[in-house]
C-alpha cells in the first residue's frame, strides 16, 4: 500500500492503479472516499470487500465534468420539468455536496446500483478528486473510506488505520473541508426528496427549485425494515441470504457512523440536566451550553481526569460543529471512554445533517 502526499505525480499514479482495476482512496469536500473505476464491476466488488459493506447498499458515482453526466445517467427518461430542475441544481451546487439520484446509464454495472436503476451522482468540489476522476475513467464509484458502519474518515490517517492494508494507494491531501457526507437528493421518479441531510442544506435546495416532497415514510421503513450494523454480515453470508431492502442511497440504515464507544444523543435540556458520570464524554453542541450545564454540577467532580468535556462549536456556529464532528469523534473513540453523551445541534441547515450522524452513531444505545 502507497500512503503519499497529493501530488501530480501520486495523482498520476492513482489514476493508473483505477484504470488497471484497484483501490485508490483520495480526499473530497465532504470525506475521504473509497474509489474504482465506476465501470468495472470487478474492482467495485472489491470496494465492496474492503469496506465490509452489503451489496443492497448502493455506491455514489462520483464524476469531474458536467458533460459526463449524460454517461453515467440516463436523463431521456426525465420530463421536461424535472430535467429543467436538474440543470438548475447542477449549475448552482455542482461541484459541491450534493449527490442526485438519477436514472442510470446502461454503462453503470448493477453492483455499483445494489442491482437498482437508479443511481446517486455526485461531482465533487475538491481539486485532488475532480484530477483523479479526469485522469481515470471520467468516473469514479466510492462510498467513504471506512469499515461498513463506522465513523467516517476525515484525514488520511483514518483511512490508514482501518484499511490501510486493504488499498492499493492513499492519497493524503489533509483535512476534508466538510466534514460531512453529501446531501443525497432523489429526483428519479419526478418527486424530490432528500434521502439523507449532507453538506448541501435542504434551505438552499429549496430556494432553488421550491418545496421538497417529505421523506417521512421512507425514514419510517428504514427504522422499521433495515437491518442494523450487527445484522450485516455481508460476505460471511453469501448475498443470496442477504435480506434485500432496497436501499436507494448510501446512509440509510438505522445504525451506521458509529463509534466504537457507546454514543447517547440528548437534547439541549437532557444533557444540561444530566448529571457529571465519571470516564464518560459530555460533548456539548456549544459553549454556553456548556457553561449552563458546568454551573449545575460540582465542581470538584468535574477535575476527574478520565472524563472529558467538549465542544463542538464555542460560538454555535453549524459549519465548525460539522466540519470538526467525526475528527472529534474519532479522537474520543480512541481514549477509552466508557460513554458518551452528545447535544443534538439546532436543525436547520447542515443541523439537520449533525442529527441525522449522531442518531445513526447512537443507535440501538438511545
Amino acid at each position: 500500500m502507497n500512503y503519499l502526499p497529493v501530488t501530480d505525480e501520486s495523482l498520476l499514479q492513482a489514476a493508473d492503479i483505477i484504470k488497471n482495476g484497484g483501490i485508490a482512496v483520495f480526499p473530497t469536500e465532504t470525506v475521504y472516499g473509497l474509489g474504482a473505476d465506476a465501470f468495472n464491476p470487478q474492482a467495485i466488488a472489491r470496494v465492496f470487500e474492503v469496506k465490509g459493506r452489503p451489496r443492497f447498499d448502493p455506491l455514489i458515482i462520483h464524476i469531474a465534468a458536467a458533460e459526463t453526466l449524460e454517461i453515467v445517467a440516463d436523463l431521456s427518461v426525465l420530463d421536461k420539468e424535472v430535467r429543467n430542475k436538474l440543470f438548475l441544481l447542477a449549475e448552482n451546487v455542482w461541484p459541491g455536496p450534493l449527490s442526485i439520484v438519477l436514472p442510470k446509464n446502461e454503462k453503470i454495472p448493477g453492483i455499483a446500483t445494489a442491482g437498482l436503476s437508479t443511481a446517486a451522482i455526485r461531482f465533487p468540489d475538491h481539486e485532488a478528486a475532480q484530477k483523479l476522476i479526469s485522469l481515470s475513467t471520467g468516473a469514479i464509484a466510492a462510498p467513504s473510506a471506512n469499515p461498513f458502519g463506522s465513523l467516517s474518515p476525515t484525514r488520511a490517517e483514518h483511512v490508514r488505520d482501518s484499511l490501510g492494508g486493504k488499498v492499493d494507494i492513499i492519497l493524503d491531501g489533509g483535512s476534508t473541508r466538510i466534514g460531512l457526507e453529501s446531501t443525497v437528493l432523489d429526483i428519479a421518479d419526478g418527486s424530490f426528496k432528500i434521502l439523507r441531510p449532507g453538506g448541501t442544506p435542504k434551505e438552499f435546495i429549496e430556494s432553488l427549485i421550491g418545496k421538497l416532497t417529505e421523506n417521512r415514510e421512507q425514514r419510517t421503513k428504514n427504522s422499521e425494515q433495515f437491518p442494523t450494523q450487527s445484522e450485516q454480515t455481508c460476505f460471511s453470508t453469501p448475498d443470496s441470504q442477504l435480506p434485500t431492502p432496497h436501499l436507494i442511497s448510501p446512509g440509510q440504515l438505522k445504525s451506521h457512523y458509529a463509534p466504537k464507544t457507546p454514543l447517547f444523543v440528548l437534547t439541549k435540556e437532557e444533557i444540561i440536566n444530566k448529571s457529571y458520570e465519571n470516564s464518560c464524554v459530555f460533548l456539548f453542541f456549544d459553549g454556553l451550553t456548556r457553561n449552563i450545564w458546568r454551573k449545575a454540577q460540582n465542581q470538584s467532580d468535574l477535575l476527574s481526569e478520565n472524563s472529558r468535556i467538549v465542544v463542538l462549536s464555542e460560538a454555535g456556529q453549524v459549519l465548525e460543529a460539522a466540519f470538526g464532528l467525526f475528527d472529534v469523534l474519532h479522537e474520543l473513540d480512541n481514549g477509552g471512554f466508557s460513554r458518551i453523551y452528545a447535544q443534538f445541534a439546532p436543525s436547520e441547515g447542515l443541523g439537520e445533517a449533525i442529527n441525522d450522524r449522531l442518531l445513526r452513531a447512537s443507535h440501538p444505545h438511545s
